[in-house]
C-alpha cells in the first residue's frame, strides 16, 4: 500500500513474532518426527539434529529438580516481562539505536520461545521415549513443567586429551559439547551483539541515571 509505514514498535512484534513462529515449527517437527535420543548428520559428523528434552537452563543445563523447574519457569517470564517493558521504554527513545531494540528482541524472542515448551507442551504432547514418538494430543506434565526440546548439535572436536597432560590425560574431550535449540540461539546471539556492538550505548545509558 501506497505511504504505508509501521512504526519501529510494531515491526519489533513482527521480527519477535517472526522468531518465536520459526522455533516452535523447529520444535514441533522434531518432537513429532523424532524419538528421543535420535540423531542424524546434517554435513559429516561435526552438524546434527539430536532430539534431547531438557528441564533446565538454555544448552541443557539443570537446576534443583522440579522445583528449580518451577523457579526456572517463574524467572523466565519474569525475564520476558522486563524486557518487553524495557524494550517499549525504549522504543520512545528517539536516540535508541536499532541495533539495541533488535539484540533486545532477540533476548526476548529466544526466553519466550523456551517458555511456551514450559508452559504448554506437557500438557499438548504425548511423552517422547528411545521408543516412542510423541504425538500431539496426549499430556505428560502440569503446567509450567513441560520440557524443552533442544535439537541442534555440533560436535566439531571429537578427540581426547595428550596422556601427559594431568589430570585430563586420555579423557574425552569434545567441543562443542551442549544440544540447543533456536531460542538458545536468539538469546546468545542478541546477548553477544550487545555485550560487543552495544556498550558504548549502556554505559551512556547508567551515566545519565
Amino acid at each position: 500500500m501506497a505511504g504505508f509505514k509501521m512504526s519501529k514498535g510494531k515491526w519489533l512484534i513482527v521480527v519477535g513474532v517472526l522468531l518465536v513462529v520459526i522455533d516452535q515449527v523447529i520444535k514441533i517437527l522434531v518432537k513429532t518426527n523424532m524419538a528421543l535420543g535420535e540423531h542424524f548428520d546434517v554435513f559429516g559428523d561435526w552438524c546434527k539434529i539430536y532430539f534431547i528434552e531438557n528441564e533446565g537452563m538454555a544448552f541443557g543445563m539443570k537446576f534443583g529438580g522440579w522445583v528449580g523447574k518451577l523457579l526456572l519457569s517463574l524467572f523466565r517470564i519474569v525475564l520476558f516481562s522486563v524486557l518487553v517493558w524495557w524494550i517499549s521504554k525504549l522504543c520512545k527513545k528517539a536516540d535508541t539505536p536499532t541495533g539495541v531494540l533488535v539484540g533486545l528482541t532477540l533476548i526476548a524472542a529466544g526466553a519466550l520461545g523456551n517458555i511456551f515448551d514450559c508452559w504448554f507442551y506437557g500438557l499438548i504432547f504425548s511423552e517422547s521415549t528411545p521408543m516412542q514418538v510423541a504425538q500431539l494430543g496426549g499430556s505428560y506434565a502440569p503446567f509450567l513443567f513441560g520440557k524443552v526440546v533442544d535439537m541442534f548439535y555440533f560436535p566439531m572436536i571429537d578427540t581426547t586429551w595428550p596422556d601427559w597432560l594431568p589430570w585430563l590425560g586420555g579423557r574425552p574431550f569434545r567441543f562443542f559439547e551442549p544440544v540447543f535449540n533456536f531460542a538458545d540461539s536468539c538469546v546468545t546471539v542478541g546477548t553477544a551483539y550487545l555485550i560487543l556492538f552495544q556498550y558504548k550505548f549502556f554505559s551512556q545509558e547508567k551515566k545519565k541515571d
